[in-house]
């Protein structure tokens, strides 16, 4: 990230140029700056600010791009990394890649800015109700933190809405869970403000020691036989009925969805295809399919499955299976042609196993399975 600092301005006789054109939704009349591998990466200097060219326009010209990298690194920023640039959803932008010798022109966009060091605007946070620090599991004989996010207008509004069931309620939006978050309320809070937040997500605490025995399907698997059966069948039967009596919710199915990481995606398949009548929407994020490889085979028998729609997310980097069991449980699902499902499925190359990656993902998913027409 370091290395010499060629000037803009800087010419030599049969020298090119390289030029970079940025256009932008939020054009808040701040100035625009970049930053890179060819100046150290030092945020706010003036020798690289833009130069604004209309409405959400701006353009900066290297003089002679052979004094650039070979492989050139490079971000938009309005005066420091507190306001960087940021994709639509909220999520930190990846470092931008360009090799100047084949381009002479580039044209970049930036949807959204940090402000103030905020990747959202907190007038759009959810309000978090905790439904239940001890709400009773009667399937189980034990009680758990339930909590709704709802949304930021939910009190001025007399809207009904699409729910969302998470599991593992403790890693979705507390500050200090041990392992991060997936800063859900903060991910809402850009949805909302984007105009696509009009959603109920009902979380869904784990059960610290015995999370596994819960979220391991009643049947024969890896990991032995555990409480799924029990577990789903709360969510399906209990829970939900005391979300629609006590929210103002659209309780059909094709409003229902369910959802989870790793053990949590793995449950949450159990019980969409175990509940089909009930949910028309799952959301799964590296499921630990190989507790259970043959779950797709054994249950897709148990009902005549309803339409369905499917995001299934999976990074390369979280072990050498991921992928390829999520890509063979879409494939056996499909071929099971017992219901027309919809899939969407998104690999990351370099995803690893990880709550603050699952919360990238969540805005993607979350406006696929409920505001985008398929």
């Amino acid at each position: 990230m370091t290395g010499e600092k060629p000037s803009p301005q800087h010419t030599t006789k049969g020298s090119q140029s390289l030029s970079l054109r940025l256009s932008t939704k939020e054009d808040s009349g701040e100035p625009v700056y970049l930053a890179g591998n060819f100046n150290g990466w030092k945020a706010g200097d003036e020798a690289y600010r833009m130069k604004p060219e209309g409405p959400g326009l701006f353009s900066f010209n290297f003089k002679d791009k052979s004094l650039l990298p070979g492989q050139m690194e490079y971000k938009y920023h309005r005066g420091g990394w507190d306001s960087v640039e940021l994709d639509e959803y909220g999520n930190s932008a990846p470092n931008r890649l360009l090799e100047p010798r084949k381009a002479r022109e580039a044209l970049d966009h930036v949807p959204r800015w940090r402000k103030g060091g905020l990747a959202y605007d907190p007038a759009f946070l959810p309000e978090i109700q905790v439904i239940s620090e001890q709400f009773e599991i009667p399937q189980l004989i034990k009680t758990r933190r339930i909590a709704a996010l709802l949304p930021y207008d939910y009190r001025e509004s007399d809207k009904r809405y699409p729910v969302l069931y998470l599991q593992d309620g403790q890693n979705l939006f507390d500050d200090y869970a041990p392992f991060g978050n997936w800063a859900v309320d903060k991910k809402l809070a850009v949805m909302a403000e984007r105009g696509i937040g009009d959603i109920i997500i009902i979380s869904i605490d784990h059960g610290e020691k015995e999370r596994i025995a819960e979220f391991t399907p009643s049947s024969r698997t890896k990991l032995g036989s555990g409480d799924g059966k029990k577990y789903v069948r709360f969510l399906a039967d209990t829970l939900k009925s005391y979300v629609d009596k006590h929210f103002r919710t659209l309780p059909e199915r094709e409003h229902t969805g369910i959802g989870g990481s790793s053990m949590g995606g793995l449950i949450s398949i159990y019980a969409g295809l175990m509940y089909p009548e009930v949910y028309g929407k799952l959301m799964i994020f590296s499921p630990s399919l190989w507790v259970m490889p043959n779950i797709h085979f054994h249950f897709l028998n148990f009902h005549d499955p309803q339409d369905i729609d499917i995001y299934l997310y999976g990074g390369e980097e979280e072990s050498a299976n991921m992928v390829p069991n999520i890509r063979r449980f879409q494939e056996a699902f499909q071929e099971a042609g017992k219901a027309s499902v919809k899939f969407r499925l998104s690999v990351d190359p370099g995803g690893q196993h990880n709550e603050a990656r699952w919360g990238e993902e969540f805005p993607r998913a979350a406006e696929w399975l409920f505001f985008k027409k398929k």
